[in-house]
C-alpha cells in the first residue's frame, strides 16, 4: 500500500466514532459500510466489535484491493470480501440483503448532491427492522454558527468541484424523510464533525 492508501483523518476519528457506536449498538449484528475508502474504519470497528460481521464497499475498484489487504493483515475473519457499490446504482446488493447497521463516513461532501438521496433510498431498502443508518462528517446547520475551518473547507471543496461541498443537515434530513428515514440522534464529534443516526420511520416495506 502507498501513502495515498492511508487517511490521516480516518486514523484520527476512528476511535471517537467507535466510542459512539459502542453506546448504541447491540452486542452482535451485521454492518454494511458505504464508501469504505482505505478500509481503516472497517478494520478498527471489526477488531473492537468482534461479534459483528462487516461488509465493506466502495465505488472505486482500486480501493477494494487496499481494503482486502488491510483485512488480511489483521486476520479479521468477520469482515467479508469488499464489494464494488455505487450508491447511485438502482440496487446496491441482492434485494434480500439486510443489515442492522449501515455506516457512511465523509462521503456526502465529496460527491454530487444526488448521492444524498441515493444513500437514503438504498439504506431504507437494506436496513433490517430496527436497523440504523449512521453518517459521519462535517455539516452546516441552521442556527448553529459554522466553524471557520469548515467554511474554508467548504470553499476549497467547491473550488475543486462545483458539485461538492459541505451539506446542510436540514436538507439531508429532508432527503431522509422522502426515503422513509428520520434523524433520531445527533452527536457532536471532534474537529467540528457530526455523527448522525437515522432510523426507519416505520417497519413498513420501503420497496
Amino acid at each position: 500500500m502507498s501513502q495515498a492508501d492511508f487517511s490521516p483523518a480516518a486514523e484520527r476519528n476512528k476511535q471517537p466514532i467507535l466510542e459512539v457506536l459502542r453506546q448504541m449498538l447491540p452486542e452482535r449484528g451485521s454492518a454494511l459500510e458505504i464508501a469504505s475508502g482505505t478500509g481503516q474504519h472497517v478494520i478498527w470497528f471489526a477488531a473492537h466489535l468482534p461479534r459483528w460481521t462487516w461488509q465493506p464497499t466502495d465505488a472505486q475498484p482500486g480501493a477494494l484491493s487496499v481494503i482486502a489487504q488491510r483485512v488480511a493483515q489483521q486476520g479479521l475473519t468477520q469482515v467479508r470480501t469488499p464489494l464494488l457499490v455505487d450508491v447511485m446504482a438502482p440496487r446496491w446488493l441482492a434485494e434480500d440483503a439486510q443489515f442492522d447497521l449501515i455506516f457512511c463516513a465523509n462521503m456526502l461532501h465529496i460527491s454530487p448532491w444526488a448521492s444524498c438521496a441515493a444513500l437514503m433510498r438504498g439504506s431504507a431498502w437494506h436496513l433490517a427492522p430496527g436497523g440504523l443508518l449512521v453518517t459521519y462528517g462535517p455539516y452546516l446547520e441552521d442556527e448553529v454558527p459554522t466553524a471557520a475551518g469548515n467554511l474554508a473547507f467548504d470553499q476549497s471543496l467547491r473550488a475543486q468541484n462545483p458539485d461538492w461541498g459541505i451539506r446542510r443537515r436540514e436538507e439531508v434530513a429532508q432527503e431522509a424523510t422522502r426515503a422513509g428515514l428520520q434523524l433520531t440522534a445527533r452527536h457532536a464529534m471532534p474537529a467540528n464533525n457530526l455523527l448522525l443516526v437515522w432510523t426507519r420511520e416505520s417497519e413498513s416495506d420501503p420497496k
